[in-house]
C-alpha cells in the first residue's frame, strides 16, 4: 500500500505487465496516477494469464493509463500467428478500453531475440510458449509498417492509429512530470 503511494510521490510510472492477477487488481485500488501495462494482451482474445481482463483493462483506463499490445505471437494466439491477430488485440483493447489507452508494447520481435541469446542457449519453451514461433514480418522494427496497414484497412482513423502508435504513451510519460 505504502509502495504504490511512494512510487507515485517519486513519479515513477507503475507498470503492471509482471504482476499477478490479484497484484494488478490490488494495484489498480490504491493507484491515484497512470498505471501503464507495458507489454500485455487481451486475456478475451487469448487465455494467458499474463493477459489482461476486461476489467483490468478498464481499470488501467481508469487511472488514465495505457495498455501496450505485446507482439509476442504466444500472447495473441494458440494458432499460426498473423498480423491480423495483433491488430485484434488492439482493436479489442480499443474498444473495452477506449483509444486514449492502447498503445504497443512489442516485447519480442525476432530480430532482437536472435541477436540478443545464441541458439544454443534459447529456451525452447517460455512460459509454455514456443518462443521461436512469431508474426510472420514483424522479426524487427522494420515490421512495424504492416501493423500501420492493417488497422488502416479495417478502417481506424489516423487520429486513433497515431494515438496507438505513441502518442499516448508520450501523454502519461509527460504527466510524470507535472
Amino acid at each position: 500500500m505504502e509502495a504504490v503511494g511512494l512510487l507515485e510521490e517519486l513519479g515513477v510510472l507503475i507498470d503492471v505487465s509482471h504482476v499477478g492477477r490479484g497484484g494488478v487488481e490490488h494495484i489498480l485500488e490504491l493507484a491515484t496516477k497512470p498505471v501503464v501495462a507495458s507489454h500485455s494482451s487481451a486475456f478475451a482474445l487469448r487465455e494467458h494469464h499474463r493477459n489482461l481482463t476486461d476489467e483490468q483493462l478498464r481499470g488501467i483506463a481508469a487511472t488514465g493509463g495505457v495498455i501496450c499490445v505485446n507482439f509476442f505471437a504466444g500472447f495473441l494466439t494458440t494458432e499460426k500467428p498473423t498480423i491480423g491477430h495483433l491488430a485484434g488485440h488492439v482493436q479489442y483493447i480499443v474498444d473495452v478500453a477506449g483509444e486514449d489507452h492502447v498503445g504497443l508494447g512489442s516485447d519480442f520481435v525476432q530480430e532482437v531475440f536472435d541477436e540478443k541469446i545464441p541458439a544454443c542457449d534459447r529456451p525452447l519453451i517460455i512460459e509454455g510458449l514456443d518462443a521461436d514461433i512469431h508474426v510472420p514480418g514483424l522479426e524487427g522494427p522494420a515490421g512495424m509498417p504492416l501493423l500501420t496497414d492493417e488497422l488502416v484497412s479495417r478502417g481506424m482513423p489516423e487520429p486513433t492509429i497515431r494515438k496507438i502508435l505513441g502518442a499516448n504513451l508520450l501523454r502519461v510519460l509527460g504527466d510524470l512530470r507535472a
